[in-house]
């Protein structure tokens, strides 16, 4: 009955652990960039690993004749290439947390992938 406790000892440690590795990869998506840019560097937006918006630059040549539509496309088109930049550069960060984990032998098999 209590032949496996060592092994649920170990599962705890383990999970202790695991979630250390994880949150710290998540306090460094914050400091992760993307950056996307659109009509040859006319508009450059800026993201962080945690999705936000951190800074968008206009070319100023943009605002002397501005045609509102074009420069709704440019920061557009610059937020998206930004934010899926970031998205890219936290899903790397959070793999690679999660690639390190200390999983116990055989764990992984009784979870269905490979042990």
């Amino acid at each position: 009955m209590f032949g496996n406790l060592g092994q649920f000892a170990d599962l705890m440690k383990s999970a202790a652990k695991a979630r250390e590795m994880v949150e710290k990869a998540a306090e460094s998506l914050g400091q992760l960039r993307g950056e996307g840019c659109s009509g040859g560097g006319a508009v450059v937006a800026v993201a962080s690993g945690k999705l936000e918006i951190l800074s968008i630059r206009l070319d100023p040549k943009l605002l002397e004749e501005p045609d509102q539509e074009l420069l709704e496309e440019l920061i557009v088109s610059a937020v998206n290439q930004a934010i899926t930049k970031a998205r890219e550069a936290a899903s790397d960060t959070l793999s690679s947390a999660i690639g390190d984990l200390p999983i116990p032998p055989g764990l992984m098999g009784a979870l269905g992938g490979r042990s």
